[in-house]
């Protein structure tokens, strides 16, 4: 019983830290730019193709496609939100969020169209492929990789979201984005290299998780519900609060399919629920 409980909260964990770099880019642009960018998901499948398809069809090893993963949808995203998103800054959210779904699907059938519509065979490295034995329980190597690698990326981020100049500017803007601009701060271009950072953090997220997961041209659709209840039970903009939720949602959503798997994802759901009715603002709402 312990050994299954160990196992729970080690792979509930590891999903979780997937969870937070798939949502963290979207807590920052939905705080800090008002913006409801649900094709943030979009942008974790682009990650989780540019990484197949390098190991695939390239022979890259698996590490090195991380970088070029996450720089590669950071670029993509970019080059949307100059042409296209930026258009759309302030205007209702119902034009952002029909936007952003038209961009989802446009990416299924895209990534249908170019890839096929099975899942793509992945092959992780011999290090990263079998389990360390500890007494009774077996600590999977991929598994402790995504905790400690993505656990590093997470703090980087928090770190330079708390104790930097540029965080400071951020949660300046977050706060009131007219008063940062009259202090002399560009906010426009302070918009573009948070909209970058966060979109290298979902295609970094969408590449990790292809192991874990799968990645299929429905990958940005399964995931879509799961990065908004991050954000959403997080709280508005708070980093802090999408890790907390990304490790809660992640521990329960293995737990739940560990012990009762004909529920399907309705323990999620009723989570949300509750978190909301106790918190209707998020773990780390304001006050």
């Amino acid at each position: 019983m312990i050994g299954n409980l160990l196992y729970i909260i080690f792979s509930g964990v590891a999903y979780g830290v997937l969870l937070f770099l798939m949502s963290a880019g979207l807590a920052v642009t939905q705080g800090l730019m008002r913006f409801a960018n649900l094709a943030h998901a979009a942008f974790a499948m682009l990650g989780g193709y540019v990484a197949v398809t390098l190991m695939n069809s390239w022979g890259w090893p698996f590490l090195l496609t991380l970088p070029v993963a996450a720089l590669a949808t950071a670029i993509f995203a970019g080059i949307l939100e100059r042409l296209l998103f930026r258009r759309f800054y302030n205007v209702s959210q119902l034009y952002q969020i029909m936007l952003t779904v038209g961009i989802v699907s446009m990416s299924v059938a895209s990534v249908t169209f170019i890839w096929g519509s099975v899942n793509q065979p992945v092959r992780m490295p011999d290090y990263l492929s079998s389990s360390i034995p500890i007494g009774n329980f077996d600590i999977d190597k991929y598994r402790l990789f995504l905790i400690l690698a993505g656990g590093l990326v997470v703090w980087a981020l928090i770190y330079g979201i708390d104790s930097t100049s540029f965080g400071a500017k951020v949660r300046a803007a977050v706060d009131n984005r007219r008063v940062t601009a009259s202090c002399g701060i560009n906010v426009d271009r302070l918009f573009m290299l948070a909209f970058f950072i966060g979109s290298a953090l979902a295609g970094l997220g969408g590449a990790l998780s292809v192991n874990l997961v799968g990645l299929s041209p429905t990958f940005a659709l399964d995931f879509l519900a799961y990065v908004l209840i991050v954000v959403t039970l997080g709280g508005h903009g708070s980093m802090k609060g999408a890790l907390a939720a990304a490790l809660l949602l992640g521990v329960v959503d293995v737990a739940g399919k560990y012990y009762i798997p004909q529920t399907g994802p309705f323990i999620i759901y009723a989570l949300t629920v509750i978190v909301l009715f106790w918190r209707p603002h998020g773990l780390f709402a304001k006050a």
